[in-house]
Protein backbone atom coordinates (compact mmCIF):
# COMPACT_ATOMS: atom_id res chain seq x y z
CA UNK A 1 0.00 0.00 0.00
CA UNK A 2 2.89 2.33 0.99
CA UNK A 3 4.64 2.19 -2.52
CA UNK A 4 0.84 2.41 -4.40
CA UNK A 5 0.51 5.33 -2.21
CA UNK A 6 3.71 7.23 -3.15
CA UNK A 7 2.88 6.60 -6.88
CA UNK A 8 -0.60 7.89 -6.89
CA UNK A 9 1.25 10.86 -4.93
CA UNK A 10 3.82 11.38 -7.94
CA UNK A 11 0.45 11.13 -10.54
CA UNK A 12 -0.79 13.93 -8.51
CA UNK A 13 2.20 16.17 -8.97
CA UNK A 14 2.64 15.13 -12.38
CA UNK A 15 -0.85 16.17 -13.11
CA UNK A 16 -0.21 19.65 -11.60
CA UNK A 17 -1.38 19.25 -7.99
CA UNK A 18 0.86 21.11 -5.82
CA UNK A 19 1.96 18.49 -2.65
CA UNK A 20 5.15 19.03 -0.85
CA UNK A 21 7.30 16.82 1.46
CA UNK A 22 4.97 17.59 4.47
CA UNK A 23 1.84 16.70 3.23
CA UNK A 24 2.83 13.22 2.14
CA UNK A 25 4.27 12.58 5.76
CA UNK A 26 0.84 13.84 6.71
CA UNK A 27 -1.19 11.74 4.20
CA UNK A 28 0.94 8.40 5.61
CA UNK A 29 -0.08 9.49 8.84
CA UNK A 30 -3.18 10.17 8.25
CA UNK A 31 -3.55 6.06 6.90
CA UNK A 32 -1.77 4.95 9.66
CA UNK A 33 -4.72 6.38 12.16
CA UNK A 34 -7.71 5.82 10.15
CA UNK A 35 -6.70 2.73 8.15
CA UNK A 36 -7.90 1.54 5.11
CA UNK A 37 -10.61 -0.94 5.52
CA UNK A 38 -13.11 1.95 5.26
CA UNK A 39 -12.57 3.17 1.49
CA UNK A 40 -14.43 6.29 1.90
CA UNK A 41 -12.76 7.18 5.09
CA UNK A 42 -9.19 6.25 3.50
CA UNK A 43 -9.91 8.70 0.24
CA UNK A 44 -11.35 11.45 2.28
CA UNK A 45 -7.92 11.16 4.44
CA UNK A 46 -5.88 11.71 1.60
CA UNK A 47 -7.66 14.16 -0.25
CA UNK A 48 -7.83 16.36 3.07
CA UNK A 49 -3.75 15.62 3.19
CA UNK A 50 -3.03 16.74 -0.43
CA UNK A 51 -5.43 18.79 -1.90
CA UNK A 52 -5.02 22.39 -1.32
CA UNK A 53 -7.28 24.14 -3.41
CA UNK A 54 -10.82 23.32 -5.40
CA UNK A 55 -9.09 23.38 -8.37
CA UNK A 56 -6.89 20.42 -7.68
CA UNK A 57 -10.42 18.15 -6.98
CA UNK A 58 -10.94 16.96 -10.13
CA UNK A 59 -7.30 15.77 -10.49
CA UNK A 60 -8.08 13.69 -7.35
CA UNK A 61 -11.26 12.06 -7.87
CA UNK A 62 -9.98 11.16 -11.32
CA UNK A 63 -6.77 9.83 -10.21
CA UNK A 64 -7.71 7.76 -6.99
CA UNK A 65 -9.81 5.10 -8.45
CA UNK A 66 -7.11 4.08 -10.99
CA UNK A 67 -5.00 3.28 -8.24
CA UNK A 68 -7.12 1.90 -5.67
CA UNK A 69 -9.83 0.41 -7.09
CA UNK A 70 -8.24 -1.57 -9.68
CA UNK A 71 -9.22 -4.78 -7.80
CA UNK A 72 -12.70 -4.12 -9.10
CA UNK A 73 -14.52 -6.44 -11.02
CA UNK A 74 -15.28 -5.43 -14.55
CA UNK A 75 -18.18 -5.55 -16.24
CA UNK A 76 -19.37 -9.23 -17.21
CA UNK A 77 -19.76 -10.23 -20.83
CA UNK A 78 -21.63 -12.97 -22.36
CA UNK A 79 -20.97 -16.15 -24.23
CA UNK A 80 -23.65 -15.51 -27.06
CA UNK A 81 -23.14 -18.69 -29.13
CA UNK A 82 -23.49 -20.75 -25.94
CA UNK A 83 -27.21 -21.75 -26.67
CA UNK A 84 -26.96 -21.88 -30.58
CA UNK A 85 -28.33 -25.04 -32.09
CA UNK A 86 -25.54 -27.13 -34.17
CA UNK A 87 -26.89 -26.00 -37.64
CA UNK A 88 -26.89 -22.32 -36.29
CA UNK A 89 -23.22 -22.82 -35.04
CA UNK A 90 -22.35 -24.11 -38.62
CA UNK A 91 -24.42 -21.29 -40.32
CA UNK A 92 -22.50 -18.38 -38.34
CA UNK A 93 -18.74 -20.32 -38.65
CA UNK A 94 -19.64 -20.13 -42.37
CA UNK A 95 -20.73 -16.18 -42.66
CA UNK A 96 -17.27 -15.66 -40.27
CA UNK A 97 -14.95 -17.02 -42.43
CA UNK A 98 -15.70 -14.32 -45.13
CA UNK A 99 -14.43 -11.80 -43.34
CA UNK A 100 -10.63 -11.06 -43.00
CA UNK A 101 -8.28 -12.58 -39.85
CA UNK A 102 -8.45 -9.10 -37.81
CA UNK A 103 -12.03 -8.69 -38.51
CA UNK A 104 -13.34 -12.13 -37.45
CA UNK A 105 -11.03 -12.37 -34.46
CA UNK A 106 -12.39 -9.67 -32.51
CA UNK A 107 -16.50 -10.23 -33.83
CA UNK A 108 -15.53 -13.90 -32.15
CA UNK A 109 -14.56 -12.75 -29.06
CA UNK A 110 -17.66 -10.13 -28.88
CA UNK A 111 -19.20 -13.26 -30.11
CA UNK A 112 -17.78 -15.50 -27.32
CA UNK A 113 -17.96 -12.96 -24.24
CA UNK A 114 -13.30 -12.56 -24.47
CA UNK A 115 -12.00 -9.77 -23.22
CA UNK A 116 -8.88 -8.54 -24.40
CA UNK A 117 -6.25 -9.86 -23.12
CA UNK A 118 -3.18 -7.78 -21.39
CA UNK A 119 -0.97 -8.49 -24.12
CA UNK A 120 -3.19 -7.42 -26.51
CA UNK A 121 -3.51 -4.39 -24.55
CA UNK A 122 0.28 -3.64 -24.24
CA UNK A 123 0.65 -4.22 -27.58
CA UNK A 124 -2.45 -1.70 -28.46
CA UNK A 125 -0.84 0.80 -25.68
CA UNK A 126 2.32 0.56 -27.68
CA UNK A 127 0.90 1.32 -31.46
CA UNK A 128 -0.92 4.27 -30.07
CA UNK A 129 1.47 5.73 -28.07
CA UNK A 130 -0.34 5.05 -25.17
CA UNK A 131 2.36 3.69 -23.10
CA UNK A 132 4.15 7.44 -22.68
CA UNK A 133 1.28 9.62 -22.72
CA UNK A 134 1.38 11.59 -19.50
CA UNK A 135 -1.85 13.78 -19.71
CA UNK A 136 -5.38 12.40 -18.35
CA UNK A 137 -7.02 15.01 -20.17
CA UNK A 138 -6.24 12.24 -23.13
CA UNK A 139 -8.14 9.66 -21.97
CA UNK A 140 -10.49 9.25 -24.22
CA UNK A 141 -8.39 10.10 -26.83
CA UNK A 142 -6.56 7.52 -26.29
CA UNK A 143 -9.27 5.21 -25.90
CA UNK A 144 -11.04 5.84 -28.83
CA UNK A 145 -7.30 5.55 -30.60
CA UNK A 146 -7.20 2.26 -29.71
CA UNK A 147 -11.00 0.94 -30.39
CA UNK A 148 -10.28 2.54 -33.73
CA UNK A 149 -6.72 0.27 -34.14
CA UNK A 150 -9.01 -2.90 -33.27
CA UNK A 151 -11.63 -1.81 -36.49
CA UNK A 152 -13.94 -1.63 -33.66
CA UNK A 153 -16.68 0.31 -35.86
CA UNK A 154 -16.38 -1.99 -38.73
CA UNK A 155 -16.44 -4.56 -36.50
CA UNK A 156 -20.09 -3.56 -35.29
CA UNK A 157 -21.16 -3.11 -38.54
CA UNK A 158 -20.04 -7.02 -39.77
CA UNK A 159 -21.59 -8.17 -36.77
CA UNK A 160 -24.91 -6.35 -37.39
CA UNK A 161 -24.60 -7.76 -40.89
CA UNK A 162 -24.69 -11.42 -39.61
CA UNK A 163 -27.76 -10.53 -38.06
CA UNK A 164 -29.43 -9.41 -40.88
CA UNK A 165 -28.08 -12.83 -42.42
CA UNK A 166 -29.12 -14.91 -39.59
CA UNK A 167 -32.62 -14.28 -39.54
CA UNK A 168 -32.88 -14.41 -43.63
CA UNK A 169 -31.63 -17.97 -42.90
CA UNK A 170 -34.12 -18.67 -40.57
CA UNK A 171 -33.22 -17.65 -36.96
CA UNK A 172 -35.91 -17.39 -34.70
CA UNK A 173 -37.12 -13.62 -33.73
CA UNK A 174 -36.42 -14.32 -29.98
CA UNK A 175 -33.19 -16.14 -30.74
CA UNK A 176 -32.05 -13.35 -32.21
CA UNK A 177 -32.80 -10.00 -29.78
CA UNK A 178 -31.40 -12.41 -27.26
CA UNK A 179 -27.94 -12.74 -29.07
CA UNK A 180 -28.07 -9.01 -29.82
CA UNK A 181 -28.45 -7.94 -26.60
CA UNK A 182 -25.54 -10.57 -25.34
CA UNK A 183 -23.41 -8.74 -27.74
CA UNK A 184 -24.17 -5.13 -27.32
CA UNK A 185 -23.30 -5.86 -23.71
CA UNK A 186 -19.97 -7.14 -25.01
CA UNK A 187 -19.25 -4.48 -27.05
CA UNK A 188 -20.00 -1.91 -23.62
CA UNK A 189 -18.20 -4.61 -21.56
CA UNK A 190 -15.12 -3.92 -24.00
CA UNK A 191 -15.34 -0.70 -24.58
CA UNK A 192 -14.97 -0.15 -21.17
CA UNK A 193 -12.35 -2.25 -20.37
CA UNK A 194 -10.28 -0.45 -22.83
CA UNK A 195 -11.11 2.77 -21.11
CA UNK A 196 -10.01 1.92 -17.98
CA UNK A 197 -6.58 0.41 -18.86
CA UNK A 198 -6.22 3.74 -20.81
CA UNK A 199 -6.65 5.61 -17.48
CA UNK A 200 -5.13 3.41 -15.59
CA UNK A 201 -1.99 3.47 -18.40
CA UNK A 202 -1.91 7.29 -17.94
CA UNK A 203 -2.08 7.57 -14.41
CA UNK A 204 1.16 4.61 -14.09
CA UNK A 205 2.69 7.17 -16.60
CA UNK A 206 2.10 10.34 -14.69
CA UNK A 207 3.71 8.19 -11.62
CA UNK A 208 6.80 7.33 -12.89
CA UNK A 209 7.45 10.90 -14.71
CA UNK A 210 10.75 12.46 -13.15
CA UNK A 211 9.88 15.82 -11.33
CA UNK A 212 12.35 18.08 -12.90
CA UNK A 213 11.97 19.24 -16.67
CA UNK A 214 12.55 16.62 -19.23
CA UNK A 215 15.34 16.07 -21.01
CA UNK A 216 15.30 18.30 -24.35
CA UNK A 217 16.20 15.19 -26.52
CA UNK A 218 13.84 13.02 -25.31
CA UNK A 219 11.33 15.07 -26.16
CA UNK A 220 12.30 16.21 -29.52
CA UNK A 221 12.12 12.24 -30.32
CA UNK A 222 8.90 12.15 -28.42
CA UNK A 223 5.36 11.45 -30.41
CA UNK A 224 3.47 14.55 -30.15
CA UNK A 225 0.38 12.34 -28.76
CA UNK A 226 2.75 11.08 -26.11
CA UNK A 227 3.51 15.09 -24.93
CA UNK A 228 1.97 16.05 -21.85
CA UNK A 229 0.81 20.21 -21.74
CA UNK A 230 3.89 20.96 -19.53
CA UNK A 231 6.18 18.93 -21.91
CA UNK A 232 4.39 20.88 -24.76
CA UNK A 233 5.32 24.11 -23.06
CA UNK A 234 9.38 23.34 -23.54
CA UNK A 235 8.94 22.56 -27.17
CA UNK A 236 7.41 25.71 -28.14
CA UNK A 237 10.23 27.54 -26.82
CA UNK A 238 12.98 25.11 -28.45
CA UNK A 239 10.85 25.90 -31.80
CA UNK A 240 12.16 29.64 -31.73
CA UNK A 241 16.65 28.29 -31.37
CA UNK A 242 15.26 25.30 -33.48
CA UNK A 243 14.31 27.92 -36.34
CA UNK A 244 17.39 30.38 -35.64
CA UNK A 245 19.38 27.30 -36.50
CA UNK A 246 17.58 26.35 -39.70
CA UNK A 247 17.50 29.81 -41.03
CA UNK A 248 21.17 29.98 -41.14
CA UNK A 249 21.18 26.71 -42.92
CA UNK A 250 18.65 27.24 -45.27
CA UNK A 251 19.96 30.54 -46.01
CA UNK A 252 23.83 29.29 -46.42
CA UNK A 253 22.48 26.46 -49.20
CA UNK A 254 20.35 29.36 -51.01
CA UNK A 255 23.08 31.64 -50.93
CA UNK A 256 25.66 28.49 -52.74
CA UNK A 257 22.45 27.64 -54.92
CA UNK A 258 22.14 31.47 -56.23
CA UNK A 259 22.98 30.74 -60.18
CA UNK A 260 20.86 27.59 -60.42
CA UNK A 261 21.34 24.12 -61.47
CA UNK A 262 23.00 23.42 -65.06
CA UNK A 263 21.18 23.86 -67.85
CA UNK A 264 22.63 21.53 -70.45
CA UNK A 265 20.34 21.74 -73.55
CA UNK A 266 21.05 25.44 -73.03
CA UNK A 267 24.70 25.11 -72.20
CA UNK A 268 25.08 23.36 -75.60
CA UNK A 269 22.59 25.41 -77.94
CA UNK A 270 24.85 28.37 -76.57
CA UNK A 271 28.15 27.24 -77.47
CA UNK A 272 27.03 25.94 -80.98
CA UNK A 273 28.21 28.86 -82.12
CA UNK A 274 31.89 28.04 -80.67
CA UNK A 275 32.27 24.52 -82.29
CA UNK A 276 30.73 23.13 -79.21
CA UNK A 277 33.34 24.22 -76.69
CA UNK A 278 31.29 25.40 -73.57
CA UNK A 279 32.45 28.95 -73.06
CA UNK A 280 29.02 30.05 -71.71
CA UNK A 281 27.96 28.06 -69.37
CA UNK A 282 23.95 28.36 -68.90
CA UNK A 283 22.00 27.73 -65.64
CA UNK A 284 18.00 27.31 -64.79
CA UNK A 285 16.40 29.49 -63.05
CA UNK A 286 16.42 29.16 -59.40
CA UNK A 287 13.82 30.05 -56.90
CA UNK A 288 15.11 30.91 -53.67
CA UNK A 289 12.49 31.49 -51.76
CA UNK A 290 9.28 29.42 -52.02
CA UNK A 291 5.43 30.44 -52.33
CA UNK A 292 3.71 28.32 -49.50
CA UNK A 293 -0.05 26.63 -49.09
CA UNK A 294 -0.49 24.95 -45.64
CA UNK A 295 -3.58 23.67 -44.70
CA UNK A 296 -3.42 21.80 -40.98
CA UNK A 297 -5.54 19.89 -39.30
CA UNK A 298 -6.64 21.14 -35.94
CA UNK A 299 -8.51 19.00 -34.29
CA UNK A 300 -7.61 17.46 -30.98
CA UNK A 301 -5.24 14.67 -32.36
CA UNK A 302 -3.14 16.84 -34.74
CA UNK A 303 -3.38 20.03 -32.73
CA UNK A 304 0.33 19.69 -30.93
CA UNK A 305 2.01 18.92 -34.45
CA UNK A 306 0.31 21.67 -36.35
CA UNK A 307 0.87 24.15 -33.89
CA UNK A 308 4.72 23.57 -34.30
CA UNK A 309 4.95 23.50 -37.98
CA UNK A 310 2.92 26.96 -38.64
CA UNK A 311 5.71 27.96 -35.66
CA UNK A 312 8.31 26.84 -37.52
CA UNK A 313 6.66 28.13 -40.65
CA UNK A 314 6.05 31.48 -39.07
CA UNK A 315 9.93 31.50 -37.61
CA UNK A 316 11.36 31.36 -41.14
CA UNK A 317 9.16 33.58 -42.94
CA UNK A 318 12.18 35.47 -43.98
CA UNK A 319 13.11 32.80 -46.20
CA UNK A 320 9.74 32.49 -47.93
CA UNK A 321 8.02 34.39 -50.62
CA UNK A 322 4.27 34.44 -49.50
CA UNK A 323 2.60 32.01 -46.81
CA UNK A 324 -0.92 31.35 -47.03
CA UNK A 325 -2.28 29.22 -43.68
CA UNK A 326 -5.46 27.26 -43.23
CA UNK A 327 -6.43 25.35 -40.45
CA UNK A 328 -9.85 23.00 -40.65
CA UNK A 329 -11.91 20.64 -38.12
CA UNK A 330 -15.24 20.22 -39.96
CA UNK A 331 -14.69 23.50 -41.85
CA UNK A 332 -12.02 25.42 -43.42
CA UNK A 333 -10.38 29.14 -42.65
CA UNK A 334 -7.93 31.38 -43.64
CA UNK A 335 -5.47 32.46 -40.59
CA UNK A 336 -2.79 34.56 -41.91
CA UNK A 337 -4.30 37.45 -40.20
CA UNK A 338 -4.38 35.31 -36.84
CA UNK A 339 -0.48 35.08 -36.75
CA UNK A 340 0.08 38.71 -37.98
CA UNK A 341 2.16 40.46 -34.31
CA UNK A 342 1.71 36.78 -32.65
CA UNK A 343 2.98 33.99 -31.02
CA UNK A 344 2.01 31.07 -33.29
CA UNK A 345 0.98 29.28 -29.89
CA UNK A 346 -1.41 32.33 -29.62
CA UNK A 347 -2.23 32.51 -33.04
CA UNK A 348 -3.58 28.94 -32.38
CA UNK A 349 -5.50 29.11 -29.29
CA UNK A 350 -7.39 31.99 -30.83
CA UNK A 351 -7.95 29.82 -34.15
CA UNK A 352 -9.08 27.56 -31.69
CA UNK A 353 -11.94 29.84 -30.03
CA UNK A 354 -13.70 29.87 -32.97
CA UNK A 355 -12.70 26.04 -34.21
CA UNK A 356 -13.21 24.04 -30.78
CA UNK A 357 -11.85 20.58 -31.62
CA UNK A 358 -14.20 17.81 -30.97
CA UNK A 359 -14.31 13.43 -31.42
CA UNK A 360 -15.65 12.31 -34.81
CA UNK A 361 -15.93 15.94 -36.14
CA UNK A 362 -13.15 16.01 -38.71
CA UNK A 363 -13.88 16.86 -42.33
CA UNK A 364 -10.82 16.95 -44.58
CA UNK A 365 -13.09 16.34 -47.66
CA UNK A 366 -15.49 19.20 -46.74
CA UNK A 367 -12.36 21.29 -46.13
CA UNK A 368 -10.69 20.30 -49.53
CA UNK A 369 -13.64 21.39 -51.43
CA UNK A 370 -14.37 24.57 -49.54
CA UNK A 371 -10.45 25.52 -50.70
CA UNK A 372 -11.08 24.64 -53.98
CA UNK A 373 -13.99 27.30 -54.38
CA UNK A 374 -13.02 30.59 -52.31
CA UNK A 375 -9.11 30.15 -52.55
CA UNK A 376 -7.66 28.17 -55.10
CA UNK A 377 -5.87 31.48 -56.73
CA UNK A 378 -3.27 31.12 -53.81
CA UNK A 379 -1.70 27.86 -55.14
CA UNK A 380 0.23 28.29 -59.07
CA UNK A 381 2.79 26.40 -60.61
CA UNK A 382 5.32 28.43 -58.05
CA UNK A 383 3.34 27.21 -55.04
CA UNK A 384 4.60 24.33 -52.61
CA UNK A 385 1.53 22.80 -51.14
CA UNK A 386 1.75 21.58 -47.57
CA UNK A 387 -1.16 19.43 -46.01
CA UNK A 388 -0.43 18.52 -42.20
CA UNK A 389 -2.76 15.87 -40.98
CA UNK A 390 -3.43 12.28 -40.15
CA UNK A 391 -5.64 11.41 -43.22
CA UNK A 392 -8.48 10.61 -41.02
CA UNK A 393 -11.70 11.73 -42.49
CA UNK A 394 -14.46 10.30 -40.24
CA UNK A 395 -16.05 7.75 -42.92
CA UNK A 396 -16.93 11.31 -45.25
CA UNK A 397 -16.20 11.99 -48.94
CA UNK A 398 -12.26 12.68 -49.20
CA UNK A 399 -12.84 14.96 -52.38
CA UNK A 400 -10.10 13.16 -53.92
CA UNK A 401 -11.25 15.16 -57.53
CA UNK A 402 -10.51 18.56 -55.43
CA UNK A 403 -7.67 17.17 -53.99
CA UNK A 404 -6.05 15.81 -57.43
CA UNK A 405 -6.63 19.43 -58.62
CA UNK A 406 -5.08 21.17 -56.03
CA UNK A 407 -1.92 18.85 -56.84
CA UNK A 408 -1.91 19.56 -60.70
CA UNK A 409 -1.99 23.00 -59.94
CA UNK A 410 0.46 23.35 -57.47
CA UNK A 411 4.34 22.52 -57.72
CA UNK A 412 4.70 20.40 -56.12
CA UNK A 413 2.44 18.46 -52.92
CA UNK A 414 3.47 17.87 -49.57
CA UNK A 415 1.85 15.61 -47.16
CA UNK A 416 3.44 15.69 -43.65
CA UNK A 417 1.55 12.46 -41.03
CA UNK A 418 2.26 12.14 -37.63
CA UNK A 419 0.61 8.41 -37.85
CA UNK A 420 3.05 5.34 -38.93
CA UNK A 421 2.55 3.76 -42.02
CA UNK A 422 0.94 0.56 -40.56
CA UNK A 423 -2.08 2.52 -39.51
CA UNK A 424 -2.84 4.17 -42.98
CA UNK A 425 -5.81 2.51 -44.80
CA UNK A 426 -7.04 1.51 -41.01
CA UNK A 427 -10.34 2.66 -39.77
CA UNK A 428 -11.58 5.95 -41.25
CA UNK A 429 -7.69 6.87 -42.64
CA UNK A 430 -7.80 7.92 -46.30
CA UNK A 431 -4.51 7.96 -46.25
CA UNK A 432 -3.91 5.62 -48.94
CA UNK A 433 -5.83 6.55 -51.43
CA UNK A 434 -3.95 10.86 -50.92
CA UNK A 435 -0.85 9.14 -50.82
CA UNK A 436 -0.71 8.56 -54.41
CA UNK A 437 -1.23 12.10 -55.85
CA UNK A 438 1.18 13.43 -53.21
CA UNK A 439 4.82 14.11 -54.68
CA UNK A 440 6.56 13.71 -51.29
CA UNK A 441 4.50 12.09 -47.61
CA UNK A 442 6.65 12.32 -44.83
CA UNK A 443 6.14 11.11 -41.47
CA UNK A 444 6.52 13.49 -38.92
CA UNK A 445 5.85 11.86 -35.34
CA UNK A 446 8.17 14.10 -33.33
CA UNK A 447 9.35 17.51 -33.79
CA UNK A 448 12.68 16.25 -34.79
CA UNK A 449 11.23 14.92 -37.65
CA UNK A 450 9.16 17.70 -38.10
CA UNK A 451 12.03 19.92 -38.07
CA UNK A 452 13.76 17.53 -40.14
CA UNK A 453 11.02 17.85 -42.98
CA UNK A 454 10.76 21.41 -42.75
CA UNK A 455 14.46 22.43 -43.35
CA UNK A 456 14.05 19.77 -46.51
CA UNK A 457 11.10 21.37 -48.36
CA UNK A 458 12.57 24.94 -47.62
CA UNK A 459 16.00 23.68 -49.43
CA UNK A 460 14.49 22.29 -52.57
CA UNK A 461 13.57 24.32 -55.36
Amino acid sequence: MDERMIRFISALRAGGVRISLAESADAFQAVDTLGVQEREAFRLSLRATLVKDAASLPTFDELFPLFFDSADPQQPMFDATQEMSPEEAQMLAQMLRQYGEQLRKMMEKLLRGDQLSQQELDQLAQMTGLHRAQDMQYRDWYAQRMLRALRFKEVQEALREIMELLAKMGMSKQRLEQMQQLIQANQKALQEQVNRFAGQKIAENMSEAEPDAANLDDLMDRPFRALSDREMDILRKEVRRLANRLRSRIALRQKRAKSGQLDAKATIRANLKHAGVPIEIKHRDHRLKPKLVVICDISTSMRYCSELMLSLVYALQDLVTKTHAFAFIDHLEFISPDFAGKEPNAAIAAVLERMPPGYYSTDLGYALRQFTRQYLDTVDQRTTFILVGDGRNNYNDPALDAFQQLARRSRRMIWINPEPPMLWGSGDSDMLQYAPLCNHVVMAATLGELTEAVDQLLSQP
